[in-house]
């Protein structure tokens, strides 16, 4: 049985996720904890359920069946409202004000609102905005409008915005889609260096491909149809052998200078 204690970032034990209507099932028997200060890498197919799994731990929704903890508190046995305020979560599909400025942009993540609460953010929040936005390596986008920024640019204003609450957990939802390669490469620095810079900090990044992963990278977990094929440390995961078991075709390896690479070949 799985320790509950406050150690763990987030801890499920035996989650399962049925969809209602159809009694689909999304997750099967999930057993899971993050600690502080680790970076996880949740990787599976399309509709594998990693959406889900990361919805649990944002505490968006309940499990079936099971328990989640999240910094200690079960779901179900608190106000969701809480949690929610005290997690980062970034998400491309974030909908964002695309006249605002990015400062103002930074500025939401106090309140947790899509709309600015001008009258909520003092002095010192406002300079935390411009703190966040240097130590992403943006701060010259402070009075850009976020809709003119890149896409590069704006994963990282996004990334700043999550972190106005300091939060504990951090959580990626394919931070990387449609990057460009130098934009994929800024970001994956910037994801680095708060690593080294945030040492309690733990991350969950949801993404397709190995290339994106930080060097920053601790652990990772593979699903497949809803269950868990394999967590762990990250070299004990990403594995030819594992990720073929993982993905349904053969799938070679590496790993070098502290990055992953995944190649496909024919199927026999």
């Amino acid at each position: 049985m799985q320790d509950p204690s406050p150690r763990y970032v987030t801890a499920l034990e035996g989650v399962g996720v049925r969809r209602t209507t159809t009694d689909q099932v999304i997750l099967d028997d999930v057993d899971w904890s993050v600690r502080a200060g680790e970076h996880w890498a949740l990787l599976g197919a399309n509709g594998a359920g990693k959406t889900t799994l990361l919805r649990l731990i944002g505490a968006t929704m309940h499990p079936t069946t099971g328990t989640v903890e999240v910094l200690g508190k079960r779901l179900g046995r608190v106000d969701v409202r809480e949690l929610r305020a005290v997690l980062g979560h970034v998400s491309t599909s974030q909908r964002v004000p695309q006249d605002a400025t990015a400062h103002t942009v930074v500025l939401t993540g106090a309140t947790g609102t899509v709309q600015p609460l001008w009258k909520k953010y003092d002095a010192a929040t406002r300079e935390l905005a411009h703190e966040l936005l240097a130590e992403l390596d943006c701060k010259e986008l402070a009075d850009r409008p976020f809709g003119v920024c890149s896409g590069g640019q704006r994963a990282r204003v996004l990334i700043a915005r999550a972190l106005m609450p300091s939060p504990s957990l951090l959580l990626l939802d394919e931070p990387f889609n449609a990057l460009d390669l130098p934009s994929r490469e800024d970001l994956i620095d910037a994801l680095r260096r708060l690593a080294v810079d945030r040492p309690e900090l733990a991350t969950v990044t949801v993404t397709h491909h190995l290339e994106e992963l930080p060097p920053s990278t601790t652990h990772a977990l593979l699903l497949r149809e809803g269950r868990v094929q394999a967590h762990g440390p990250v070299r004990e995961v990403l594995t030819g052998e594992r990720m073929t078991q993982c993905f349904g075709r053969p799938i070679e390896v590496t790993h070098q200078d502290g990055r992953w690479l995944a190649r496909s070949g024919r199927r026999a």
